[in-house]
């Protein structure tokens, strides 16, 4: 059985030929669609995984700062994340972090579509962490930069850099 995208056209033309040369088991499944009540909009069974859960990826991101002196090692001022944003499919985001999802960013979002405005009501990055692998999530990427923001050289403190960070996790379940 062919696997079809959630977003079909459903435009008999040049592509019709291409189905038909390349993937004849599909025009079936093509012509259901076009004759739904619905026009056509089939949500894509096969994201479910083993249990009944929904496979998909889900991004956490952070912004973090430090302040490093002369004594880079030794004495480093660490700031605390200020917010932990969430990107993702809604309902996949909904379903790991409940009540802790903070949505007034992207109020009413349907549960199928993407978002990248929600964040989470807690600052521990750990929490989040655990809520991803109870919910079968592992980890897939992470990816990070930090720059020197601020330092003698613009007025700061003599002694001091403040550098800025931003880091991404992607997790993914199967």
């Amino acid at each position: 059985m062919y696997v079809l995208p959630e977003v079909v056209i459903t435009q008999r033309s040049q592509g019709e030929i291409q189905l038909h040369v390349y993937c004849p088991k599909a025009l079936p499944v093509l012509e259901i669609m076009a004759n739904s009540p619905d026009g056509g909009y089939m949500p894509n069974k096969s994201l479910e995984g083993a249990g009944g859960r929904r496979s998909g990826y889900i991004t956490i991101g952070y912004r973090g700062s430090y302040t490093m002196g002369r004594e880079a090692q030794a004495d480093a001022k660490f700031r605390r994340v200020a917010r932990i944003t969430v990107c993702g499919k809604t309902a996949l985001a909904k379903e790991v972090f409940g009540e802790t999802l903070n949505e007034s960013r992207d109020p009413d979002r349907p549960p199928e579509r993407y978002t990248a405005r929600y964040y989470l009501k807690f600052n521990f990055l750990e929490q989040a962490f655990d809520r991803l692998s109870e919910a079968g999530f592992r980890m897939a990427a992470c990816s990070s930069t930090g720059t020197c923001a601020f330092g003698p050289e613009q007025g700061g403190p003599a002694d001091d850099k403040i550098w800025t960070s931003y880091t991404e996790y992607v997790f993914c379940r199967d």
